[in-house]
């Protein structure tokens, strides 16, 4: 954390920051050595260019042990890699479920396809957030083709069973979409192993890559005849022809892609595989143990989710009894320089399964670079807006810490 900075940086669900110095130099030595466009010339910084690209889809394959690192598609970002997948593979008359827990990433393109023909089910998730997949099986149809899970909530952290879900897919011949904006690089993934058919990732969050950067691995049940591009254009392979590709990964890769962007991602996707995944998890699960269990001895609070980090992401949501969310995050900003995300962070349903919309919560992300000494100054923080709260409504009682389960 850059010193001059001085603040207490708890967005991390919203993009990690600060990133490893690795990531800054490779973006620097791509801007200033390579600079070339991968794949659309011969000379040397072309083909340098390229294997920057190509070391990018090799570093994030080995990550989630994607079956080939060819079937690693780039994108600007999860929410374009979902509307891949979705709006590329369904069609009308298809049946799709998905959780009560979703990010508007995954929710408007489904409801968008609901307009156009597609079903819709949404199986109900707990007020914790958790997905039974029994609801799941209950939904399944004659056609239901896909069922469509994020990993994590982006409001409370709640993992959801993706390993259990993809047994049942398997089991009705479905595919399973993933959407790992919130797990990828902070929780093991094993695209093969959870038997996941499609996973949707993000450059510029656990993985600690810049913005702009993101992709879906496609794994080997998916019928590539089917799914079709979201755009087409130049790719640099097979220029004598006016159609698209049907190859990997240029069917899906069209114009020239973020060779700076995708530098900084290989550098961040090497450090997380250098700091080991179990390592960053378990740092991330005392920090957000630490951050539930004080949080919730702080008398107004209400804390929403698991309360459990070994069922959770380190995203952890709160509210302060007599203050709105956006107050909470105003004075938390101003007055104490922690810095974090409120409001209803893109995912209406979320808030609506946990009970607090349309209001919002007030949403600490943390991530691999914050220390247990940032997680006491902000509670400590919270405690101080707690306390004056209490002194300007005296004739407000609040109710003692609040554990939602």
């Amino acid at each position: 954390m850059p010193q001059e900075q001085n603040v207490i940086y708890f967005d991390n669900a919203a993009t990690s920051w600060p990133k490893p110095p690795e990531v800054r130099e490779a973006m620097a030595h791509y801007l200033d050595e390579v600079g070339a466009n991968p794949g659309r010339s011969g000379h040397r910084l072309a083909v340098e260019s390229a294997r920057i690209v190509y070391a990018a889809r090799e570093a994030v394959a080995e990550l989630f042990n994607a079956p080939d690192l060819l079937r690693v598609v780039f994108a600007a970002n999860v929410t374009e890699a979902l509307n891949l997948a979705l709006r590329g593979y369904l069609r009308p008359g298809d049946h799709v479920i998905t959780g009560s827990m979703e990010h508007n990433s995954a929710m408007r393109p489904l409801r968008a396809l609901e307009q156009e023909g597609v079903e819709l089910a949404v199986a109900p998730c707990s007020p914790e957030g958790f997905l039974d997949p029994a609801r799941v099986a209950a939904a399944i149809r004659p056609n239901t083709t896909m069922i469509v899970l994020n990993h994590a909530s982006n409001v409370v952290g709640t993992l959801l069973p993706v390993a259990e879900v993809g047994r049942l897919a398997r089991r009705h011949n479905l595919l399973l979409l993933v959407d790992a904006a919130q797990t990828g690089g902070a929780y093991p993934i094993d695209l093969q192993a959870e038997k996941i058919d499609l996973l949707a990732f993000t450059g510029h969050k656990s993985l600690y890559g810049p913005m702009g950067t993101g992709g879906l691995i496609i794994g080997e049940r998916v019928d590539l005849e089917r799914l079709a591009p979201l755009m087409r254009g130049g790719t640099g392979s097979r220029s004598e022809r006016e159609e698209q590709p049907d190859f990997l990964p240029d069917k899906f890769e069209s114009g020239t892609p973020n060779g700076v962007g995708l530098a900084g991602l290989a550098a961040g996707v090497r450090w997380v595989l250098a700091q080991g995944i179990e390592a960053i998890r378990a740092h991330e699960m005392r920090l957000t143990q630490q951050l539930v269990n004080g949080l919730r001895a702080i008398p107004g609070v209400t804390v929403y989710g698991s309360l459990e980090a070994s069922r959770q992401t380190a995203t952890v949501s709160f509210n302060l009894a007599g203050l709105e969310p956006s107050e909470v995050g105003l004075r938390l900003d101003d007055e104490e320089a922690v810095l974090c995300r409120v409001g209803l962070h893109c995912a209406p349903v979320a808030h609506k399964t946990i009970g607090t919309f349309p209001t919002g919560t007030v949403r600490f992300g943390l991530g691999a670079f914050n220390t247990a000494q940032e997680v006491q100054a902000a509670l400590e923080a919270v405690r101080r807006l707690a306390v004056d709260q209490s002194r300007s409504s005296p004739s407000s009682k609040h109710q003692p810490a609040e554990a939602v389960q």
